[in-house]
């Protein structure tokens, strides 16, 4: 194996680090581990949970974004982070499958939703999903778009204004000029 590099990048949200490497760490999609049961089967995965302060763990092509709880410090995570990565990297699986229920959503929504994804698809979720976080349409009536945002997006004070203000613009460029977006509180 070629010698791993590791390159840290902050995110929007100050919880969150990125984990850039010189490896894929998920050969297909995307996947977010929001607590350690979710990632038990993907070791690398499970001993970055294994740390103190670790609240999620997101994987996508050659990024690992690690979003933290506030009382720990980057100062004492992000080194040892790092030597995780390290250890367990080559013995890591990119082509690790994990069940995604979205691709049995989209197959029964409406055409309203599905152009809705498609342009969500194309336009707003690489940047999320390239900074550890994500969203979801959770409902669309009457010219009201429901979403939720999932990984490092959910604790992202931008992602209450600037964000929103995004998606709200573009859809309403690209699709419906009514419509509005909100976001679903947590469960």
């Amino acid at each position: 194996m070629t010698d791993i590099t590791i390159n840290t990048q902050p995110t929007p949200n100050p919880n969150a680090l990125k984990f850039i490497l010189n490896r894929e760490v998920k050969a297909d999609g995307k996947t977010s581990f929001k607590n350690p049961g979710q990632a038990k089967e993907v070791p690398l995965a499970a001993a970055l949970f294994d740390l103190r302060g670790v609240d999620q763990v997101h994987f996508y092509q050659n990024v690992v974004t690690v979003s933290k709880f506030t009382f720990e410090t980057w100062d004492n995570l992000e080194p040892a982070i790092i030597t995780q990565v390290e250890a367990l990297i080559d013995d890591h699986d990119a082509a690790f499958t994990d069940h995604d229920p979205e691709v049995e959503r989209r197959k029964t929504l409406t055409g309203d939703l599905l152009t809705i994804e498609t342009i969500l698809d194309k336009r707003i979720r690489p940047a999320l999903q390239g900074d550890g976080g994500d969203l979801s349409v959770l409902t669309y009536q009457d010219d009201v778009l429901l979403i939720q945002y999932q990984g490092a997006c959910g604790t992202c004070p931008s992602s209450t204004t600037g964000t929103l203000d995004a998606i709200r613009g573009i859809l309403q460029d690209e699709f419906n000029p009514e419509i509005e977006v909100y976001i679903a509180p947590e469960e």
